[in-house]
């Protein structure tokens, strides 16, 4: 079968294309045969060894696929453990697959996969978000912030503030139902996050960014804020928080990771089931930004790293 084989630690350029034997389902797994993979900044952490848990070489990339099992059924499933989803054939959990509605796209499926599962949880669970509440919403143009977006307005928040790099990403923000969006510089950021909210803060930050923007976030937030980082895109490191500095506003922060959010009661097929039908029903729009052909995965991986995508990269393999 055609896959991605990583043979060695790096960037991009160890993405390599290969001929491979598929693999063979085990107890309580699926054979896939993949039609679309996601592609995810976890992809290049992994590639580079900077990912947590570490990798064994050589691998094949790829945690999330879409696609036929050997009954005919189209399915959606991270592979978290066993990777491999750059490939024709990936093997699945069976009690991770769920079922995708004639209505939704393979690119619309693997945007919820990770990134809508991440934008549920850190809304619902992480930041407890309340109706009425207002959240700032970093990177809103990318994979889960243009899906925090939306699930913020639809779980009643009051305000949402969407900050992002480039005027065309503001004005995505601004169509996917920010009330107001901002540049995401961290220079003067906490001022114009108070000028977007009349002085009073925000409720909720969402980052994935880590670094000055993180910091810059928890200014932002009002008496008995939240904010929830859930990544490190900006590699510029986590940033140590003073809890008695905290104490002074009474302010909250918190981390998030998928992986072991998805194995609590509730915390995975029935949130995916709901995102899937929000975005069957048009309620919920996932942003599907570029699709490479298999052969090209070097180069989402380049585009990703380098800021040039909006929306989920998708890998076609079929």
């Amino acid at each position: 079968m055609r896959a991605i084989q990583v043979t060695e630690l790096g960037g991009p350029e160890v993405l390599v294309p290969a001929e491979l034997d598929p693999p063979v389902a085990g107890p309580d797994q699926l054979l896939v045969e993949v039609s679309a993979a996601g592609v995810n900044f976890a992809d290049t952490h992994r590639t580079d060894g900077s990912y947590r848990g570490g990798v064994k070489l050589p691998f094949v990339p790829g945690v999330e696929i879409v696609g036929r099992t050997e009954s005919g059924h189209r399915v959606l499933s991270p592979i978290f453990e066993t990777g491999g989803g750059y490939a024709e054939y990936a093997v699945a959990p069976v009690d991770r697959v769920v079922d995708v509605p004639d209505d939704v796209s393979d690119g619309q499926a693997l945007a919820l996969l990770i990134q809508g599962l991440t934008a549920w949880h850190v809304l619902r669970n992480s930041a407890r978000l309340a109706a009425g509440e207002s959240v700032l919403v970093n990177a809103a143009a990318g994979g889960v912030g243009s899906l925090a977006v939306q699930l913020a307005k639809h779980f009643g928040a009051g305000q949402v503030i969407a900050t992002a790099s480039t005027p065309a990403k503001r004005e995505l923000a601004l169509e996917l139902g920010a009330d107001v969006a901002v540049d995401n510089d961290p220079d003067g950021y906490a001022d114009r996050i108070r000028a977007a909210s009349n002085d009073r803060g925000v409720d909720v930050v969402l980052d994935s960014t880590g670094g000055p923007t993180m910091l810059a976030g928890l200014e932002c937030l009002a008496g008995f804020g939240r904010l929830v980082n859930y990544g490190n895109a900006g590699r510029e490191g986590r940033p140590s928080v003073d809890p008695s500095a905290l104490a002074q506003r009474n302010l909250s922060v918190a981390g998030f990771w998928l992986v072991p959010a998805m194995d609590l009661p509730g915390g995975y097929a029935e949130p995916l089931t709901e995102l899937l039908a929000l975005t069957a029903s048009h309620k919920l729009r996932p942003l599907v930004g570029a699709e490479y052909p298999l052969e090209d995965a070097r180069r989402s991986h380049e585009d990703l790293l380098a800021r040039r995508s909006t929306g989920k990269l998708v890998l076609r393999i079929r």
